[in-house]
């Protein structure tokens, strides 16, 4: 019986090492004085220095940071409210058809999704850069929301609203002092997950983004495309700590969330 128990987490340990072998060697080249992956001459801090020092860098950081922003709190906000729309809407027929549309943009290629939105904005006069982008990113961070916030949705009893209801509560105040209390775990997710997509996105955003426009997943491609160069481990060390930073600071506000909502049910 112990053999068995140690089969699961010696797959579990070789499939992290397999994952993040690649990250850690990418981290330890990063601090080569050589500048090359081949071999570690000495510790250098220089390439972080060089990644701080050139502003058009910072300053694709700035877009990449405002734009994922935007694009998660409009995507949370529409898809709470499509997550809604879906949940209480009366025909199951209907709802299924929303939910189909909704998995369209989840399931479809990046690919074709950029290509389709390539085209339409160029069939609407959209000038491609930033409002292309943060549209294109809107639109395929809505359906995540959704699919994180719904759960949450069909776990709380109907017996919530309809106390509510008897209490005297409007819709507004059923909505929230309720509904949005109960499924703010979900929105926190569905907003970290919009986040995350956002910033990680390379397929789409490549068709949509315009000369005068650009984000770091765009640039560290063009930089990897004309060699190999150890500013491009610097910046992606960078931006792993920080998604690191990111997962563990949305682990605490779940955890905090979760002992609110038990304070509250307590009293």
């Amino acid at each position: 019986m112990e053999k068995k128990r140690k089969w699961p987490a010696i797959y579990l340990s070789i499939v992290f090492v397999i994952l993040y072998a690649p990250i850690f060697y990418l981290m330890y080249y990063s601090f080569n004085s050589a500048g090359t992956m081949y071999s570690f001459d000495g510790f250098t801090l220089d390439w972080y220095r060089e990644v701080f020092q050139d502003t058009r860098l910072l300053v694709i950081v700035l877009n990449t940071v405002i734009n994922a922003l935007l694009s998660a709190v409009v995507s949370t906000i529409i898809g709470v409210f499509g997550a809604l729309a879906i949940m209480y809407v009366k025909t199951q027929r209907i709802k299924n058809t929303l939910l189909s549309l909704n998995n369209v943009l989840i399931v479809s290629p990046d690919v074709i999704i950029g290509a389709s939105f390539l085209i339409l904005f160029t069939i609407i006069g959209i000038q491609l850069g930033f409002t292309s982008v943060l549209l294109a990113h809107i639109a395929f961070s809505v359906p995540i929301v959704v699919i994180m916030v719904l759960p949450k949705l069909q776990e709380m009893s109907p017996a919530l609203i309809d106390a509510a209801r008897d209490l005297g509560a409007s819709r507004f105040e059923v909505l929230s002092k309720v509904i949005l209390p109960y499924i703010t775990p979900g929105i926190f997710a569905g907003f970290f997950m919009a986040l995350t997509y956002s910033l990680d996105d390379f397929a789409v955003t490549f068709f949509v983004t315009g000369n005068g426009f650009t984000t770091l997943s765009v640039e560290i491609y063009s930089l990897a495309r004309q060699g190999v160069s150890l500013t491009i481990n610097a910046l992606s060390t960078i931006i792993f700590l920080v998604t690191i930073g990111l997962v563990i600071g949305y682990y605490f506000i779940s955890r905090q969330s979760g002992g609110l909502t038990g304070m509250g049910v307590r009293k």
